[in-house]
């Protein structure tokens, strides 16, 4: 998986941990795919203060992510969510038995 996907992936667990400003230029540069040029443009900062922000942001959910593991549970929980889907009666049991641990 590339930075740009990683990224994408860790933003909605921790988007809300963000300051406004640092949303509004995520929002521009991994939603609406907008260079670093553009957004200093619309934001009437300078590239380098773009640039400078999105990779502190990366920075902070990447800590994030370390520290919580949102991201991490969720996809864990996706695994065995779909091997539910494709197993049978005693292997239901032991994943079921597997996700309540996992939300405890």
């Amino acid at each position: 998986m590339d930075k740009f996907e990683h990224i994408n992936e860790l933003l909605p667990f921790y988007e809300q941990l963000l300051t406004e400003r640092q949303r509004e230029i995520v929002k521009y540069y991994y939603y609406e795919d907008l260079s670093l040029s553009e957004i200093s443009e619309i934001l009437q900062i300078s590239r380098n203060a773009v640039y400078d922000t999105l990779k502190k942001v990366e920075k902070s959910l990447e800590e994030y992510e370390i520290k919580l593991k949102l991201s991490a549970d969720y996809q864990q929980r996706m695994r065995l969510y779909q091997q539910l889907k494709n197993s049978s009666d005693a292997e239901v049991n032991r994943i079921a038995d597997e996700l309540i641990k996992m939300e405890d």
